[in-house]
């Protein structure tokens, strides 16, 4: 609830928070620079038609505008795009983390006690991923998921099964015995580290958090990094306004890049740079042995930087070249069925609004996705959105399940074509978490 109490803590102080109003629209002045944002008209039909509900959106305007949306920010994509951003950076890449809260018996609880693998039970020492099992402060709380680098490349991985076949392990099964799920939820996160920080400011904004992405891969750790380069920002959009910049339409805080480059942020990502390519490179042994020796020993001082293999969305086999995967059965104890555990999200769409992920071609998952890698969509997908079903014909069709996303991303990014877009819903509409 740490998002929640900093809420209370920003309104106390006068700062406005709309929840339920989505950002849906970057707003530009007449020069090109950002002048803030709008939010989507709401009570709109799936035909565009306005309901008896419908609401015009709202324009949002001002000197700096900073974008803060997370991991894959569908507004951070089309200014990282409008601005070329990101042509002096590797492309970003990404892993998939999925993740349960528990109620364990209070003997098995241990507040504090931290767990990370890797590895096992992903199908090959290529693939790189692995666990955390966090054991809360108070009401015998514990988090446990699994992340995976979205640059596999077997299609018939399927990360939720993935996660539920790691808790049948004999030195984690015991854990959740007799204790009670009450949380799942995934996400999105950035993986590209050190190589893939885009350009940060632009006329009229800047990017902070997970929209550039700042995460500290081999911790999935994250949240200080977003918190202090927000706060550089802010330091830095107040150093223009106060240089006379405030006539001026727009600013664009250029001190900010400086800043966050002399910040213990930038040497953090600089430290582990290296680590998430080598597993990719040397595989899982190669890569445990590069990061004890140049990251546990070494402090990540070594003089190269190895560079990404390329994007998630084209890191795919073709499903006649790769092997299918049998994962066990859940036993509703310990292991469970993904619409089970999409129901705990409480994700919710109303029904009747224009769909909010679309298809540039709606031939394209038929023709390629299903005929070339059996459907991969169907799998990586962690709220079961996406499944193929024959139609009278015996011939395959993809059915957009709309109202189970739960917002993580994965689709626009791990789709091979490139073919899927999310977009925002209508605001108020997504997973509800609580305690996650």
């Amino acid at each position: 609830h740490f998002v929640q109490w900093l809420g209370e803590q920003a309104e106390e102080l006068g700062v406005e928070i709309y929840p339920g109003f989505a950002a849906t629209e970057v707003l530009y002045n007449e020069d090109g620079s950002v002048g803030g944002i709008a939010t989507n008209d709401v009570g709109v039909a799936k035909d565009g038609s306005p309901k008896d509900s419908f609401e015009r959106g709202m324009e949002f305007r001002a000197k700096c505008t900073i974008f803060s949306e997370g991991c894959r920010g569908h507004l951070a994509k089309q200014v990282m795009k409008n601005f070329d951003l990101n042509k002096d950076n590797q492309d970003q890449i990404y892993g998939i983390g999925i993740k349960e809260l528990w109620q364990v018996e209070p003997s098995k609880h241990h507040p504090g006690r931290i767990e990370h693998t890797v590895g096992w039970p992903l199908p090959d020492i290529k693939t790189y991923g692995g666990s955390f099992l966090y054991h809360l402060a108070e009401d015998n709380l514990v988090a446990v998921g699994f992340v995976i680098g979205l640059d596999y490349t077997n299609p018939y991985l399927h990360p939720f099964k993935t996660f539920q076949q790691f808790k049948t392990h004999p030195s984690v099964a015991p854990i959740f015995e007799g204790g009670n799920r009450i949380g799942y939820g995934a996400r999105a996160l950035n993986e590209g580290g050190f190589q893939s920080i885009p350009k940060l400011t632009f006329p009229g904004g800047c990017l902070v958090g997970c929209s550039p992405g700042f995460m500290n891969v081999p911790k999935i750790k994250g949240t200080h990094n977003a918190m202090k380069s927000a706060m550089l920002a802010a330091d830095s959009i107040w150093e223009s306004l106060e240089q006379g910049e405030s006539t001026a339409e727009t600013i664009e805080p250029v001190g900010y890049e400086t800043a966050l480059k002399s910040s213990w942020v930038y040497s953090e990502l600089r430290e582990v740079r290296n680590i998430k390519p080598a597993f990719h490179k040397f595989g899982l042994y190669g890569g445990l042995m590069y990061t004890g020796l140049f990251y546990i020993v070494g402090r990540g001082k070594e003089p190269w930087t190895f560079k990404h293999e390329g994007l998630d969305s084209g890191s795919l086999k073709p499903a006649a070249e790769s092997k299918e995967i049998d994962y066990p059965k859940p036993d509703g104890k310990i292991t469970f069925d993904l619409l089970s555990s999409v129901a705990l999200t409480g994700t919710n769409h109303e029904g009747d609004q224009p769909p909010h992920l679309t298809l540039k071609d709606d031939g394209v998952p038929e023709a390629i996705n299903w005929a070339t890698y059996a459907g991969p969509e169907g799998r990586f997908c962690p709220a079961g959105v996406y499944e193929y079903q024959p139609n009278d014909a015996g011939e395959m069709n993809l059915v957009i399940n709309a109202q189970n996303c739960i917002h993580c991303k994965t689709c626009d990014i791990k789709d091979y074509s490139q073919n899927i877009n999310w977009v925002c819903p209508e605001g108020g509409g997504g997973p509800a978490y609580n305690g996650m």
